[in-house]
């Protein structure tokens, strides 16, 4: 089994969504340690925004990158992704990432019914950190936005691991961080 692990966070070493995503990681090697890891820092390591020229692939560095990320996704049997909320949606760089593996004729097509995903089979496990409580509010638009571009793909086994206030206080953030490491999903062998 396949995992690739995503951060996307600009804070380095003091990022909520870094320290869930190991986290998460972590207790997925523990429990099956046959699962090989991929591992992308799209902080350190992005892809270049979605341009004219990305789409007629005029960089033969940059098509061949895209085309890594969308085997990478591919493979991944699972995938755990930190993504914090900035200006009530995602960094750029899970954007830039998301336009890489949002591909038609690859991860979905259009049918005379409509859209259908053809990356389903995965699960999806998403790390989320927030400097303010937004669950439920009109100004959650990074969880209904991920949930719906990878139900499109086809990926409807998506789990939020969620730190949410931690920019109130240091008890704040202490106090999310332990519940969101409470809730970590038990890791499960999925069908080949």
């Amino acid at each position: 089994m396949k995992l690739l692990h995503l951060d996307s966070s600009a804070l380095g070493t003091g990022s909520v969504t870094r320290e869930l995503t190991a986290a998460i990681v972590a207790r997925w090697q523990d429990k099956l340690p046959q699962l090989q890891v991929e591992y992308r820092d799209l902080d350190s390591d992005p892809l270049p925004h979605l341009t004219g020229q990305s789409l007629a692939q005029t960089n033969p560095e940059e098509a061949a990158d895209a085309a890594r990320t969308m085997e990478q996704f591919l493979a991944a049997d699972v995938l755990v992704i930190g993504a914090p909320m900035y200006n009530f949606s995602i960094p750029s760089t899970l954007k830039a990432w998301i336009d890489r593996v949002a591909v038609a004729g690859k991860t979905f097509r259009y049918t005379e019914n409509g859209p259908e995903g053809l990356a389903g089979g995965k699960k999806i496990i998403i790390a989320s950190g927030r400097g303010g409580i937004h669950t439920g509010s009109p100004t959650d638009f990074q969880e209904a936005y991920l949930r719906q571009v990878f139900g499109f793909l086809g990926v409807t086994d998506i789990e939020f691991v969620r730190a949410e206030g931690v920019a109130y206080s240091p008890q704040h953030r202490s106090d999310a961080i332990a519940g969101a490491l409470a809730s970590i999903p038990e890791p499960v062998r999925l069908a080949a």
